[in-house]
């Protein structure tokens, strides 16, 4: 009987964790930061997302995953040595699992014009803008997160 709960156990947090394979968080966030974009790629794809826009002169990459009505789209640029990350996402666990994740490193967060400001340590700044989705549905939104690098937290090559 103990090996029966032991196994049940065992997969129902299995397929917890998979079921959030595709979410990014702020380890997920910081190894974006710190890479360049032939890593970057190789990463997104491992998470299950899939490449949308390349642009190697821009150096911007757009990817994108979509689970049933729900999408994450992340666009990352390169501007000098620097990366910039955008999350767009209508999925709720997305938006949990950065805002959980990034809590025990905040080291000052505010609130201005219905933009939730996080400066995080080791990473940068964070930019949350929560809006209605259209059509209207109040169990769905959409979340669009900025994060921007601290100065001295560069993209290796």
């Amino acid at each position: 009987m103990k090996k029966l709960l032991l196994i049940i156990g065992f997969t129902c947090s299995a397929l917890l964790c998979f079921g959030q394979k595709h979410l990014l968080s702020y380890d997920d966030v910081k190894f974006l930061l710190i890479n360049n974009l032939q890593k970057t790629d190789t990463f997104m794809m491992a998470k299950g997302y899939k490449i949308t826009s390349k642009n190697t002169s821009a150096k911007n990459r757009s990817y994108q995953s979509i689970n049933g009505s729900s999408h994450v789209d992340v666009d990352v640029r390169i501007d000098g040595k620097k990366l910039f990350v955008e999350i767009q996402t209508n999925e709720l666990e997305q938006y949990d699992l950065i805002h959980t994740s990034i809590a025990q490193y905040i080291t000052k967060d505010s609130m201005a014009a219905d933009v939730q400001i996080y400066a995080v340590k080791d990473l940068g700044s964070i930019y949350i803008t929560v809006n209605d989705t259209t059509p209207y549905d109040p169990l769905k939104r959409e979340y669009d997160m900025h994060i921007v690098p601290d100065k001295h937290i560069t993209a290796y090559n």
